[in-house]
C-alpha cells in the first residue's frame, strides 16, 4: 500500500491521524520525521519561532516501537503513535526540564510528571519541550535559557504565556498538540494568540503532580491544540485521579467520556451570556471586540440563544491584588519543589535572585515574590475572596439558566514583542473561581491577528463547554494555519 505524504495530515485532527495510521496510509516515525522536519525549518531558521526548548533523542525509536506494537496487538488507543509536545515546566525524566531558566540547563528530573506518563502510557510520543515565559509567570514568553519565543501569526507579536512555546509550536505544525499550564491565562491566552483552542479544567480535574509550580492554589495543567476535537481526545486520558495531587481526589465520580460528547448540534438550545465587563469597551480593545461580536452571532447562527449579562462588581472581585495568590505561594511552593528534587541545581528562590541569571524582564517579580511571606492574614483574606468569586460566578449561571458566560480571553490583540507586558487578559474569573475555562478560535481582527472566545461553566462542566465549543467551530471553521516562510 502507498503511503501518504505526512504533510497531508499537518491539519489532521488526532482521530483523522489515527485512522491513516490504522489504515496503514502512514505510520508513527513518518509522523515524527515530518514534524523532526518542520522544527528544523521553522524554529531556528526561516521565521526563528524559537518555541522548542528541547527534542526527544528517543522519538524515532519510540515511534518504531509504537508501530510494530501496532502491527503485532493493534493500537492502545486513540494517542497511540501520535507526537505531542509538552511545556518545559512539565517534568520529563528522558529530557531537559528547565522552566525556561538557563539554572536548570540540562536538568532531566528522575521521573514523569503523571500527565506526561498518562500520555506515553496512552501510546502517545513526547516530541520535544516547548519554550515557557521563565518560570511561567507572565504572558510574552522569554527566557533567560532561550530568549524570545515569537508568534507565528505575526513574529513581531508575542506569542502570549506562559505556554507561548506550546502555542506556537502546536499553530507551526511542530507537533500534533500540545500540553501547557495555565495559572492565570497561560493556557488561554497563547491559545488565543495562536488560533487554538485550549482549555482550563476544573481545578482537581487533571494531576499537577511532577509541573514545577507557581501557585499550588491556581496551578492546573491543560490541553493545547487546533481543534476541539483534540482537546477532547487528550482529556479522555488525561483526567482523573492521581494520588500524587489530592486536589484530584475531587475529581471522584466527575470524570466522563469527552470525545464522545461532541455534537455538530451541541449549541441547539444552548443558552450563553455574553459577558459584557469581560469585553472590551475603548478604541484599543475595538479590534478584538468587532470579532467578539460576530462570534456572538455565529453562536446565534448555530442555535445557541445569547444573552448580554452583566455584573458590576467583578472588575473588582477578580483585581490581582484582591484574589489572586500568585505573589503570596509561588516563593514557598518553588522552594518546596526544589527542596524535593536533589538532583536540581538551584536549591531555591534566594539562590536564583543571587545568582543574577535570570532573564531581567522577570526581576521585579522575583523580588516581589521573595519579599512576600505565605503565613499572613492577607493571604487568608484573599482564599477567602476566592470563594466569593466562585459564588458570584455560579450565581450569574443559575439566576440567569446559562450553560456558559462568553468573553474573549483576552480584549486586545497580541502585543509587539518588547511593548510590555500584555493588557487586557480576562484570566482571573476562572483562575480565581477554579471553574474551567474553553478558549476557541474565534476569528482574526482586521490586521489579521486571532481572538479566542472563553467559554466558562459550572464546576466539572467539561464536557458540556466542549459540546458548544466543537459546535462553534464547526459552524465558523475559523482555524487556519500561519503562513511559514
Amino acid at each position: 500500500m502507498a503511503m501518504m505524504r505526512a504533510d497531508a495530515l499537518l491539519e489532521a485532527t488526532i482521530p483523522e491521524m489515527q485512522a491513516a495510521l490504522t489504515a496503514g496510509h502512514v505510520t508513527s516515525r513518518v509522523l515524527v520525521e515530518m514534524y523532526l522536519a518542520r522544527i528544523a525549518a521553522y524554529d531556528q531558521q526561516g521565521p526563528a519561532l524559537n518555541a522548542v526548548s528541547a527534542l526527544s533523542p528517543d522519538a524515532l525509536a519510540q515511534a518504531d516501537a509504537l508501530d510494530a506494537e501496532r502491527q503485532q496487538r493493534g493500537p492502545r488507543g486513540p494517542l497511540h503513535g501520535i507526537p505531542i509536545i509538552v511545556k518545559d515546566n512539565y517534568e520529563t525524566a528522558d529530557m531537559q526540564t528547565a522552566a525556561g531558566s538557563i539554572l536548570l540547563k540540562g536538568w532531566i528530573p528522575p521521573n514523569d510528571a503523571t500527565l506526561v506518563a498518562r500520555l506515553r502510557a496512552a501510546g502517545a510520543i513526547i516530541l520535544a519541550k516547548a519554550t515557557m515565559h521563565e518560570w511561567a509567570w507572565s504572558w510574552e514568553t522569554y527566557g533567560s535559557l532561550f530568549g524570545q519565543t515569537r508568534n507565528p501569526y505575526a513574529l513581531d507579536r508575542v506569542p502570549g504565556g506562559s505556554s507561548g512555546g506550546t502555542g506556537a509550536a502546536v499553530a507551526a505544525g511542530f507537533a500534533a498538540a500540545g500540553m501547557g499550564s495555565d495559572t492565570c491565562g497561560s493556557v488561554r491566552v497563547p491559545s488565543a494568540h495562536n488560533n487554538l483552542a485550549g482549555l482550563r479544567p476544573t481545578q482537581g480535574l487533571l494531576s499537577r503532580a511532577g509541573i514545577i509550580p507557581l501557585s499550588h492554589t491556581q496551578d492546573t495543567g491543560g490541553p493545547m491544540a487546533r481543534t476541539v476535537t483534540d482537546i477532547a481526545v487528550l482529556l479522555d486520558v488525561l483526567a482523573g485521579f492521581d494520588p500524587a495531587d489530592p486536589t484530584t481526589a475531587a475529581a471522584g465520580g466527575h470524570v466522563t467520556p469527552y470525545a464522545a460528547a461532541l455534537r455538530e448540534d451541541g449549541l441547539q438550545g444552548a443558552r450563553i451570556g455574553l459577558f459584557t465587563e469581560l469585553v472590551g469597551s475603548g478604541p484599543e480593545e475595538e479590534p478584538v471586540t468587532a470579532v467578539i461580536r460576530r462570534a456572538a452571532a455565529g453562536l446565534r447562527a448555530a442555535g445557541a440563544e445569547v444573552v448580554e449579562i452583566s455584573l458590576p462588581s467583578l472588575p473588582d472581585l477578580t483585581a490581582g491584588s484582591y484574589s489572586s495568590v500568585i505573589r503570596d505561594e509561588f516563593k514557598a511552593d518553588l522552594n518546596a519543589y526544589l527542596a524535593s528534587r536533589p538532583t536540581a541545581p538551584v536549591r531555591n528562590l534566594d539562590e536564583i535572585i543571587s545568582s543574577g541569571r535570570y532573564h531581567p524582564g522577570i526581576e521585579g517579580v522575583l523580588l516581589l515574590t521573595q519579599a512576600t511571606d505565605i503565613d499572613t492574614p492577607e493571604y487568608t483574606e484573599k482564599l477567602a475572596r476566592r470563594t466569593e468569586v466562585r459564588s458570584a460566578a455560579l450565581a450569574l449561571l443559575a439566576d440567569h439558566q446559562l450553560d456558559a458566560l462568553a468573553y474573549p480571553s483576552v480584549q486586545r490583540e497580541a502585543v509587539a514583542i518588547g511593548a510590555g507586558p500584555q493588557p487586557g487578559v480576562n484570566c482571573r474569573l476562572s483562575a480565581h473561581s477554579g471553574l474551567p475555562a474553553l478558549t476557541v478560535p474565534a476569528g482574526f481582527t482586521d490586521g489579521g491577528l486571532p481572538v479566542g472566545l472563553e467559554l466558562l461553566g459550572p464546576e466539572w462542566s467539561e464536557a458540556a463547554l466542549l459540546r458548544l465549543a466543537y459546535a462553534y467551530e464547526r459552524a465558523t471553521q475559523h482555524r487556519r494555519p500561519p503562513v511559514l516562510e
